[in-house]
């Protein structure tokens, strides 16, 4: 029944799955990283939220801010991170990243609806 985890989510992630940077649970690796568990967390709990109240568009960017800082300053420099920072700068990301998705598909629908209107001379 997991093994389709093992599977389609290294593919939908595009994640290494190295073993070091995995959490590892009874002796056996996630199906993704650290960063990428974050992510999907994180866009879980967006889902979630999104029915109550998402973050203005400044805060949803600053918030991915962390996992591209971290993750730039670990490839360009000697600096390790630590499991548990990946997964909460991941999890800041995919927050994030669902919350733009919903505010920008949102005001692609205001922004349709209002040449729709303008087109039917009702707006």
């Amino acid at each position: 029944m997991i093994a389709w985890m093992y599977r389609w989510l290294p593919i939908v992630f595009g994640c290494h799955c190295r073993d070091d940077r995995s959490f590892h649970y009874h002796g056996r690796r996630f199906p993704i990283c650290a960063r990428c568990t974050g992510e999907l967390a994180g866009i879980l709990v967006s889902l979630a939220a999104s029915f109550f109240r998402l973050p203005p568009v400044w805060l949803a960017v600053c918030l991915m801010a962390p996992m591209v800082i971290d993750g730039f300053v670990q490839l360009c420099t000697a600096y390790e991170s630590t499991n548990p920072r990946r997964f909460v700068t991941g999890f800041l990301f995919g927050y994030s990243l669902l919350a733009l998705l919903w505010l920008s598909t949102g005001a692609a629908f205001r922004w349709g609806r209002g040449i729709g209107l303008a087109l039917a001379g009702t707006g």
